[in-house]
């Protein structure tokens, strides 16, 4: 049975604030403060505090690349995302060396162990996990 939350984060990346919002498939609209727009990050996101500059830097990198904190089919979570700086630039050098996407290279868990076709090192494996379940 999968469950999923009823609130998402909606975050302002310039004011470094997330607000709750019903989950629902329209935009998030705007931010209150600043009237930027605001992202849909999703129901896992674990919001940095404010003064948490390092981590808000690894969550502006890790939105703009395109990856969210939805989670997946019956609780599975949306997998690893980088929390500081050294995470991003040692998965954004993977990416360089490797010639993987960026948004794939930042949802690596770890970097040293991973070539460009995914974590196992095999074309049709990485596949098959990427695919995911249910």
């Amino acid at each position: 049975m999968c469950i999923y939350s009823s609130t998402t984060h909606a975050v302002c990346l310039d004011c470094r604030l997330a607000y709750k919002r019903p989950a629902t498939p329209q935009e998030p609209g705007s931010c209150p403060q600043c009237r930027a727009e605001l992202i849909n990050a999703g129901a896992d996101l674990e919001v940095p505090k404010k003064r948490d500059s390092a981590g808000w830097r690894a969550l502006t990198a890790v939105l703009r690349s395109g990856l969210t904190f939805h989670g997946g089919c019956c609780g599975t979570g949306p997998g690893y995302r980088p929390r500081t700086p050294r995470e991003i630039r040692e998965r954004l050098a993977l990416a360089e060396r490797t010639g993987m996407p960026v948004k794939q290279a930042l949802s690596v868990p770890d970097p040293t162990l991973t070539d460009r076709y995914g974590a196992t090192g095999s074309p049709s494996s990485s596949r098959a996990t990427l695919s995911g379940g249910c």
